[in-house]
């Protein structure tokens, strides 16, 4: 709705009332119901039929990079998060069904190093580094911990990571503090 009024002093002033300014668009597909479909369509049949295990790890894996090539060319941040979750939690299925890896923590590492990227992404495109750093930070930690101590002659070092990670934090929220108060 549009309407043009007239002030005291002879100035014509025009109002746009709408809803939606994109009222002309057809609606897009439903990417995220669609994952939901596919992904929970796969999980079922690994339950009905493990010897799939495989091959849905691949599709999956398939999905994520999927995403991240959108991400890429839309640059719609819920691809890059999708994108980056599915193809870490993915990626780790893979290698281990191909015999790359074994052993417990891969997923949580992989993970980690998704949330890292994209922290550096929101960062080099001046978001901030943002809570996808934190929790980066603490699944690296987590996951490389675990996959280190089944690794023979490595110390267990899986005992020291959360103590260390609470003191990483803690020493961060104090610098970040001191910075503000610098600042006032």
């Amino acid at each position: 709705m549009t309407s043009s009024y007239q002030d005291e002093h002879g100035n014509v002033h025009v109002v746009t009332w709408e809803w939606n300014s994109k009222q002309d668009e057809r609606p897009g597909l439903p990417w995220f119901g669609i994952f939901l479909v596919i992904f929970g369509g796969l999980l079922l049949l690994q339950q009905l039929s493990p010897d799939f295990r495989e091959a849905g790890s691949v599709f999956v894996l398939a999905i994520g990079l999927a995403f991240l090539v959108s991400w890429l060319a839309n640059r719609r941040t819920s691809a890059l998060y999708i994108g980056g979750i599915i193809t870490a939690l993915a990626l780790s299925n893979v290698l281990s069904d191909a015999g790359i890896i074994s052993g417990d923590g891969w997923g949580t590492l992989f993970l980690g190093i998704a949330f890292l990227a994209i922290a550096l992404i929101r960062a080099a495109g001046h978001g901030g580094w943002g809570w996808q750093l934190l929790i980066g930070g603490l699944l690296v930690l987590s996951g490389s911990s675990t996959v280190a101590s089944h690794t023979p002659g490595f110390p267990d070092i899986a005992r020291y990571a959360w103590p260390l990670a609470i003191l990483i934090l803690g020493v961060a929220l104090l610098l970040q503090a001191a910075s503000r108060r610098r600042l006032t």
